[in-house]
């Protein structure tokens, strides 16, 4: 148990921060998706209109430190790998 007041702070805000980086990352999953459904439709328009949506999503996530760059970079080149595929 924590005893200090700054160790109780970090606590509040090491779960502050797990929920935030828990619903960035369970929304980038739904948005991938989105993308892999439309590639599934083979609907062009529709995966290339969610990748855009993808991309700026994962921008974001990394400028916050939810995920790492090259994570983010990775999942990028596997869905535009499969977009430009159609």
């Amino acid at each position: 148990m924590a005893h200090t007041a700054s160790s109780k702070k970090r606590i509040i805000v090491a779960e502050r921060n797990r929920e935030r980086n828990v619903a960035v990352k369970s929304r980038i999953k739904t948005m991938v998706k989105k993308v892999l459904v439309a590639i599934e439709d083979t609907n062009v328009e529709l995966s290339t209109s969610a990748l855009s949506v993808v991309y700026k999503e994962l921008d974001k996530a990394v400028s916050k430190g939810v995920l790492k760059a090259n994570t983010a970079s990775r999942k990028k080149a596997r869905l535009a790998a499969r977009v430009n595929a159609l």
